[in-house]
C-alpha cells in the first residue's frame, strides 16, 4: 500500500469530541464506588472509606486535613500522594508536613476515575454540615433542597478550579530546574524517570528540549503521510498487535501508543525523554487507555522497563536525510535489549535515494540573490552558502535522472557501526542540463508484516503495491515534514553542460558530525563516466 497522499475515514477512532469531559461528568450516585486509599477494597461512600482507613490502617484522613490546614486542592494532593506512595509499596506515607505533597504533580489523579476526588466535599466541615442539616430539616424540606443545591454548585465550582489548576501546571511540570527522582510516581501513577545527566556539550539536553513544545508535535501529527502510514499499518494488521506487548520509543504525544492499544495490544510501554510525556500521560488518561499504556520518562538506554521482552517495537525515529538526530541508535539498543527473537520492528525497512538536481532559477533566487540586494553588494553572505544541507520540498521536474538507491537499511539486523558508511551510486541523465546544481537525497520507509520479509531490490515507496505500507519523502510523493535534503555543489558539472544519457558515478559517505553525535556530515565524490577531468568532491553539514 503506497502513501503518496493522506487517507480519509468516516470517523477517527481517536476523535474524542463526543467523549464526556470532567466538566460534564455527572455520574449516577448509585454507581459510584469509592476505592480505599490503602488497598482495593470498595465502599459505597467516602465517609465509610475514611472510617475504614482509620480503623484498619490507623490513618485519620480528616485529622490530617485539620492538622495541616488543607484547602480543597491540598486535599486533592493528599489523596493522590497517599495513593502514589501506597502504589510504590509504602503503606505508611509521611504526612507530617504538607510540603511532602506540595508538588503540583499530585493534582493529577493517581487512580483513574478516582471517585474519592469527586466526593471530598462530603468530608469538609463535617460537624458543621451535620448541624446545618439538622437546622434545615427542622425548617422543612424546601430549605434542605436549597442547601443541597448550594452544595452541588459549590462542588462544581471547586472542581472547575481544580481542572483549571491542573491545566495551568501541565506546561510547567517538567520545565522545573530540579527533575523528578528515579522511580518517583507521577500523574496517574505512572513511573517517571529523571532526565539523563547532560553531556559536557549539552547536545542531548538541547535535543530532548526541542521536543518539549507543541509546535513540533503538531507539525508531525499534521503530516498525514507520516501519521496515516503508522495508523494504517497498525489498524490493518490488528492480528499482529492483538494481545501483544509493544514498546513505543520516543512516544511524543502518545499517538502511536494509542493506535497500538486500540488495535488490541495487551500492553504498551511508551518511553520519551522530553517533557512532552507529561501531556502524553493526560492524553492517554483522557482516552481511557491508562490501563493499557505505561509511560516512562527517560532515555531508553537508562530506564528500567517493567518487562523483560516485548513483541513489537514501534518508533518514529527518522530524521532529515534519514539519519540526522541519530535516534535510530537508541532503537537498535532497544531492539537488541528488549525485542523477542521473533519480534517485529515497525517500520521494518528504509532506503536512501539520490538524484542529480538542476534548477537555474533556484540558484539565482537563493544564491546569486546576494550579489545585488536593493542595489548593494552582499556577496559576503555567500561564504560557505553551499556547505549546509538544505531541507526543501522539491518536484521531480528539477531532477535530471531517475534516482539511485544507495543504501537499504534492514532495520531488524543493521548495526550502529553500519550507520556510518560509504556507498556507491550511478545515475544516468534523462535530459540535457546546462549545469549540475546539486544533489537531492531522500528516504523511503516500509512497513512489512514480518521480520523475515525481504524488501524487493530497488523498491520504491511511491509505486508500492505489495502487502504492508510504504511512504516516500522524495519529490515523487506528497510533501512530508521531512522534505528532501538538497546539497548544492560548489562547481558546475561543466561549462559545456551535460547531455542526456551521460552517466555519473560516485560515492556517498554518511558520518556523525564531530562532537555533535546527533549531527550528520555527508561527503560525496563523483565523476562523469568517460571524462576524467570531471571529478568532484564536496562535504556538507546537517
Amino acid at each position: 500500500m503506497s502513501h503518496s497522499s493522506g487517507s480519509s475515514e468516516a470517523s477517527d477512532p481517536l476523535d474524542i469530541r463526543d467523549d464526556e469531559g470532567w466538566e460534564d461528568a455527572e455520574p449516577d450516585v448509585e454507581s459510584i464506588q469509592i476505592v480505599s486509599l490503602f488497598d482495593d477494597q470498595v465502599f459505597p461512600d467516602v465517609k465509610s472509606m475514611i472510617e475504614d482507613c482509620k480503623k484498619r490502617h490507623q490513618f485519620d484522613f480528616i485529622g490530617v486535613q485539620k492538622q495541616l490546614g488543607l484547602d480543597f486542592l491540598g486535599s486533592i494532593k493528599l489523596v493522590n500522594y497517599i495513593r502514589s506512595e501506597v502504589k510504590n509499596g509504602n503503606k505508611n506515607p509521611d504526612v507530617s508536613s504538607a510540603s511532602k505533597f506540595e508538588d503540583d504533580k499530585y493534582l493529577q489523579p493517581t487512580l483513574a476515575d478516582d471517585a474519592v476526588l469527586f466526593s471530598l466535599d462530603e468530608l469538609e466541615n463535617d460537624e458543621e454540615s451535620a448541624d446545618a442539616s439538622a437546622q434545615a430539616q427542622a425548617s422543612g424540606p424546601e430549605a434542605r433542597v436549597k442547601e443541597l443545591e448550594e452544595e452541588l454548585q459549590d462542588m462544581k465550582r471547586k472542581f472547575a478550579e481544580y481542572q483549571q489548576t491542573v491545566s495551568e501546571t501541565l506546561d510547567q511540570r517538567w520545565n522545573e530546574t530540579e527533575p523528578a527522582q528515579n522511580g518517583e510516581a507521577g500523574p496517574s501513577g505512572t513511573k517517571m524517570v529523571a532526565n539523563a545527566v547532560k553531556d559536557k556539550d549539552g547536545v542531548d539536553s538541547s535535543y530532548f528540549d526541542s521536543y518539549s513544545y507543541n509546535d513540533i508535535h503538531e507539525t508531525m501529527l499534521k503530516d498525514t503521510v507520516r501519521t496515516d502510514s503508522y495508523r494504517d499499518f497498525i489498524y490493518e494488521n490488528k492480528h499482529l498487535f492483538a494481545g501483544k506487548t509493544v514498546l513505543d520509543i520516543g512516544c511524543g504525544t502518545g499517538i502511536l501508543s494509542m493506535f497500538c492499544a486500540r488495535a488490541g495490544a495487551a500492553r504498551v510501554i511508551a518511553v520519551d525523554n522530553s517533557s512532552i510525556i507529561e501531556k502524553a500521560i493526560v492524553n492517554v488518561h483522557n482516552n481511557g487507555l491508562s490501563d493499557k499504556i505505561t509511560l516512562l520518562r527517560g532515555k531508553i538506554e537508562e530506564v528500567t522497563l517493567p518487562v523483560d521482552k516485548v513483541d513489537i517495537i514501534v518508533s518514529e525515529w527518522m530524521g532529515y536525510c534519514l539519519l540526522y538526530e541519530a535516534m535510530f541508535d537508541s532503537v537498535v539498543y532497544a531492539r537488541d535489549r528488549y525485542l523477542k527473537s521473533d519480534g517485529l520492528l515497525v517500520p521494518s525497512h528504509c532506503t536512501l535515494q539520490i538524484a542529480p538536481f538542476a534548477d537555474d532559477d533556484y540558484v539565482a533566487e537563493n544564491v546569486d540573490f546576494w550579489r545585488d540586494v536593493y542595489g548593494f553588494n552582499m556577496s559576503a553572505m555567500m561564504e560557505k552558502i553551499r556547505h549546509d544541507v538544505r531541507i526543501r520540498s522539491l518536484t521531480t521536474d528539477k531532477l535530471a535522472a531517475k534516482s539511485s538507491q544507495f543504501l537499504e537499511l534492514p532495520l531488524h539486523t543493521i548495526t550502529v557501526p553500519e550507520l556510518e558508511f560509504v556507498k556507491e551510486f550511478t545515475v544516468e541523465l534523462n535530459k540535457d542540463i546546462d549545469t549540475l546544481d546539486g544533489w537531492c537525497i531522500w528516504f523511503d520507509t516500509f512497513f512489512l508484516q514480518s521480520r523475515d520479509a525481504k524488501l524487493p531490490e530497488d523498491a520504491r515507496a511511491e509505486s508500492w503495491s505489495q502487502p504492508g505500507v510504504a511512504f516516500t519523502t522524495g519529490p515523487g510523493g506528497k510533501p512530508t515534514h521531512w522534505e528532501s535534503g538538497l546539497l548544492l555543489v560548489e562547481r558546475a558539472g561543466d561549462e559545456g553542460g551535460l547531455k542526456k544519457g551521460q552517466k555519473i558515478t560516485g560515492t556517498v559517505n554518511y558520518k556523525k558530525e564531530g562532537k555533535n553525535a546527533r549531527g550528520l556530515d555527508i561527503e560525496m565524490k563523483w565523476e562523469v563516466v568517460g571524462e576524467e577531468n570531471k571529478k568532484y568532491s564536496q562535504l556538507w553539514n546537517l
